[in-house]
């Protein structure tokens, strides 16, 4: 399964790579397994999020910026109101970045 690395850039994938940087700083792992963390990190995020997560939302706002370079997606939403079945939030500025679920199975 082919993935992409976006989410090491989301909260938790930040801490993982900064965790790792230290331990391959201090020794205790080699940068090759660090790597192969990474990339393990990378195929659960995609199984997780095809395979667990049922919620759908909505999102409205002001689209402010647009960008489609090498089959990504990048939008940057202001006022935006998210909405599920559950709840509604207000965001004064968010970035979605898409990605073609087809590249994946290449």
């Amino acid at each position: 399964m082919a993935t992409f690395e976006l989410y090491r850039r989301s909260t938790i994938g930040m801490c993982l790579t900064e965790t790792l940087d230290e331990m391959v700083s201090n020794g205790i792992l080699s940068p090759e397994l660090a790597i192969q963390v990474l990339v393990q990190f990378d195929k659960s995020m995609t199984e997780a999020l095809e395979t667990q997560v049922k919620s759908k939302v909505s999102i409205k706002g002001h689209l402010h910026t647009y960008r489609f370079c090498d089959n990504v997606w990048t939008f940057i939403l202001q006022d935006a109101v998210f909405k599920s079945d559950e709840c509604q939030e207000n965001v004064s500025r968010v970035k979605i970045v898409a990605c073609d679920s087809k590249l994946l199975t290449q």
